[in-house]
């Protein structure tokens, strides 16, 4: 056991401090975020909107996180990866807070286009920080890091909220949301001084390649929007099916979604570290990885028995390890070649118009063909996924023997 420990605890040598920094930024941030699971209930709940109008303003979430993304790539190469930083946490706290108060499907639908607009500003400058202090041989670990930071506060959460709801009301998680974004924002100025950090991987270049001619990106982005697309109905249709056809309490959906974020932040680094050593590429994995997470939709209609919803969630849970993290290196590697801005905003812009697109698809096939036909239809879309990825693998493989 003593062992066991300390293997874990070496798979985070050599990481920076102001990616631990990051990551506990991101933690303190993330704990707060128990409103994304339980908007879909909140809306048809507390609201008593139908179906069709969640997925409406759901779209306008994944509007607003689109732009927003894009707004602050640009200004992340502009200004700064600090300055974005700070501004999205700090303002979109409040907004957090403020969203709350609004009740009917228009103001909803500007709030949460409003609110997602100044909160996605945060991604594309996140990872230019990350990229900057990070290692080229840590940055895959350094970006598991941060993901462990965001299940670790997310594994809390949701369990957290479905007590809150109990005892509070819905009212009391856009608090907390709200008020734990403006502490990491205090966090933030009080410990990432860029004037004091220790760069370690400076990859601006001279003469800047553009991400929109890069074409194995571009095929990566379009593979990336499918498995976004499937992956996120676990955290807006999912949690409907949960309750309709299995009759589980918020508590106990909590608690399931919760175990995702607890089992990531258990194994995912000791997964990442042992499959950096083997033969694999990245987009193999992303490609494995996309595979487990479609296998998660197909085996909930082999049965009715409630058991086979954790299954899905373990197998959909071992897919995210795999893939995001080394999709996240992906997109890293190819930013080198241009602005890093403009690199992620388009990475964060293609898991946007999975928003945009996935919870209204997800909630209108839902209402329209029922669920069971939905996860095959989820299955099918994760099949896809997949060809691009093998296309993209193929793609890669012959730049590197041309070289």
């Amino acid at each position: 056991m003593k062992k066991l420990l300390k293997n874990y605890i070496n798979t985070f040598d050599g990481l920076s401090k102001e990616v631990w920094w990051l990551s506990l930024i991101t933690l303190i941030n993330r704990a707060g975020t128990m409103v994304i699971p339980f908007l879909s209930l909140y809306l048809t709940e507390d609201l008593g909107f139908s179906l069709s109008n969640v997925g409406t303003i759901m779209t306008a979430f994944g509007l607003g996180s689109v732009i927003g993304s894009w707004l602050g790539g640009k200004l992340t190469d502009k200004i700064g990866y600090y300055k974005i930083m700070v501004f999205s946490l700090f303002v979109s706290g409040f907004m957090f807070i403020g969203i709350q108060y609004l009740k009917t499907i228009y103001s909803l639908a500007f709030g949460v286009f409003a609110l997602m607009l100044v909160a996605d500003m945060f991604r594309p400058a996140m990872f230019v920080a990350l990229s900057a202090y990070s290692k080229p041989e840590n940055k895959t670990r350094s970006v598991t890091l941060i993901r462990l930071a965001i299940n670790l506060g997310f594994s809390a959460g949701p369990a957290i909220g479905g007590l809150i709801i109990v005892g509070m009301g819905y009212g009391g998680l856009f608090w907390i949301d709200g008020i734990t974004c403006i502490v990491a924002t205090l966090v933030l100025i009080k410990v990432l001084n860029p004037k004091k950090a220790n760069i370690q991987d400076d990859v601006k270049t001279i003469n800047p390649y553009s991400a929109y001619k890069d074409k194995p990106f571009i095929i990566f982005l379009f593979a990336l929007f499918l498995f976004g697309f499937i992956f996120l109905q676990y955290f807006s249709t999912m949690p409907l099916y949960y309750r309709e056809a299995h009759l589980l309490s918020e508590f106990d959906i909590g608690l399931l979604l919760g175990a995702n974020g607890f089992f990531i932040f258990l194994l995912e680094m000791p997964l990442i570290k042992y499959l950096e050593n083997t033969r694999f590429n990245k987009v193999s994995l992303i490609l494995f990885g996309a595979f487990l997470t479609g296998l998660s939709f197909l085996i909930l209609n082999f049965s009715s028995w409630s058991g086979i919803l954790i299954f899905g969630m373990f197998l959909m849970t071992v897919g995210e390890m795999i893939a995001f993290p080394f999709a996240n290196a992906f997109a890293l590697q190819q930013a080198k070649k241009g602005n890093q801005g403009e690199y992620m905003a388009l990475y964060s812009i293609a898991f946007s118009f999975a928003h945009i697109f996935g919870h209204k698809s997800g909630m209108e096939l839902a209402s329209g063909v029922g669920f069971d036909n939905t996860w095959y239809i989820m299955t099918l879309l994760g099949g896809f996924c997949m060809l691009l990825l093998y296309v993209l693998n193929q793609f890669m493989k012959g730049k590197q023997l041309v070289k």
